[in-house]
């Protein structure tokens, strides 16, 4: 899988062309443009959430590259805002160099419940380096990619809301940090490939491409790892040293494995730079299988009529083999919150969750249109007694292209939702028990969101986002548990500028 990247693509030129050629042709032109269409919603929305970047659409990309943009003329037309930079990403380009940057920049406000009402500015710039080794040394495979992340800004949900379904996907602490630092050879015609070094795992496992348009981020990196793996897990904007190996077993059924350091912040939890190399905290292993039906074959355009509608089906698990802390129970079998415990967690050897995704396009009324209804679900447990969470799940349904002359826009909605594990629950309720006064119990939290991406321009998006919280902080304050928290309401618009 490649990093996340802004889109380099002309979406207009096989319109163009089509116009001029006969009608066989001008369906496989137009063709062709869906296809442009699909990748170019997803690149829109790569950036903007990085720990929700599609491994795969449900629509395949064909990834016809168009020739970049001069720096002075058609700016409101091109690909990136800077174009070919006078020539830079050309001659670059030769030598199979890629140079990409987004900023992403957000405005959220919580207009009502939570920790206190008002709103908050944070924003990303993501910077990646990307090398061909065809193209640069003539080693056929291979491929480089450095990435690094600027992170500025306030965040919502630690200041104004309180919620486990926070609020933004690129929330995070303010930092320039190294964000990825791998290399990838594909072997076997690219039936197969094997990823080596700094990588963040939300780019290629759990992902659901739909999920990606929106804006929280448990659409993106799911709640339960971001919870109950240790530092949320190599996940943005977070990274970790590790192996991943991916096969294509049938042209259908691809698998993922890989092996990772337990804790991508290891022994230095201040690490802001992201070059701490750690190897000293266990082991993170995970799989995933993905099927793939209704997908166009290998040289086949996207406009041609289907059997059926595509989707992707995934299935995986992950164990991690350090020591987790029960989260109720002390090492003498009694309740954390009895005054009689030790104050000493239970300690468990392991955790693990396993976990399901679908993406299934639902409605297209015509394959030669960018039109068409998608759904996603998204679902995942693991063990009650030493995790925050214990299950989390993610459902929704986007809409591309909804109305006419917005062939690149995208509307959907979409829920989230988080349960906490039966031992934080109970520790609560001895809590509540033992001090005989309010306290807060937590049981689940659940976050509705809408949301609508504008194409302004290729290489600009405005969209426009609304969220509500039900039972806000699972029922507890973070600040304080014997005081309630009312129920979120954040109004919010995000901006992401490809240069």
């Amino acid at each position: 899988m490649q990093p996340v990247q802004p889109d380099t693509r002309d979406y207009n030129a096989p319109l163009r062309l089509a116009s001029r050629c006969p009608a066989p042709l001008r369906r496989a032109l137009l063709g062709a443009w869906l296809a442009l269409a699909s990748s170019a919603a997803m690149a829109a929305g790569a950036p903007v959430n990085p720990d929700a970047t599609p491994t795969d659409a449900p629509e395949a990309d064909l990834n016809i590259q168009a020739q970049p943009a001069g720096q002075w003329t058609g700016v409101w037309t091109r690909s990136t805002l800077l174009g070919d930079m006078g020539g830079i990403r050309s001659f670059l380009g030769k030598y199979g160099v890629s140079l990409q940057a987004t900023e992403t920049s957000e405005y959220l406000a919580n207009v009502r419940g939570g920790l206190k009402t008002g709103g908050t500015y944070d924003g990303l710039t993501t910077v990646t380096l990307g090398l061909d080794t065809q193209k640069a040394i003539g080693w056929e495979g291979g491929t480089f990619n450095a990435s690094a992340l600027q992170i500025h800004g306030r965040n919502l949900s630690q200041y104004n809301l309180g919620t486990l379904n926070t609020a933004s996907g690129i929330e995070a602490q303010d930092t320039t940090r190294l964000w990825e630092l791998w290399y990838q050879q594909s072997f076997l015609n690219k039936r197969v490939d094997v990823k080596i070094g700094q990588q963040s795992i939300d780019q290629e496992f759990m992902v659901s491409s739909y999920a990606a348009t929106f804006v929280n981020t448990m659409f993106g990196w799911p709640g339960l790892p971001s919870y109950d793996m240790p530092s949320g897990g190599p996940a943005y904007p977070l990274s970790a040293l590790g192996v991943r190996v991916r096969g294509q077993i049938t042209p259908s059924l691809t698998a993922l494995a890989g092996v990772f350091d337990g804790d991508p912040l290891g022994n230095n939890p201040n690490n802001l730079s992201g070059t701490n190399f750690n190897l000293h905290n266990g082991a993170l292993y995970i799989g995933e299988l993905q099927y793939a039906i209704n997908q166009p074959s290998d040289g086949e355009m996207v406009g041609v009529p289907q059997s059926g509608l595509p989707g992707t089906y995934k299935i995986g698990v992950w164990y991690n083999n350090e020591r987790f802390d029960d989260q109720g129970i002390d090492n003498t079998g009694l309740s954390l919150a009895d005054p009689a415990s030790s104050g000493t967690a239970q300690s468990h050897r392991g955790n693990y969750s396993f976990y399901a995704v679908a993406d299934q396009m639902i409605w297209r009324p015509d394959p030669d249109e960018p039109r068409s209804i998608g759904v996603f679900a998204r679902v995942m447990g693991a063990p009650g007694d030493r995790n925050l969470v214990s299950l989390s799940a993610n459902a929704g349904i986007v809409t591309k292209a909804p109305f006419k002359g917005r062939d690149y826009d995208s509307v959907g909605i979409g829920l989230a939702y988080i349960k906490v594990g039966n031992h934080v629950h109970d520790l609560d309720a001895q809590s509540a028990a033992f001090s005989g006064g309010p306290y807060g119990v937590r049981t689940s939290e659940t976050a509705l969101e809408a949301t609508y991406q504008y194409q302004v321009t290729p290489w600009w998006v405005l969209q426009g986002d609304l969220q509500y919280t039900f039972n806000a902080g699972a029922g507890q304050n973070p600040n304080d548990p014997t005081a309630p928290l009312r129920n979120t309401f954040v109004v919010g618009v995000r901006t992401t500028i490809t240069f």
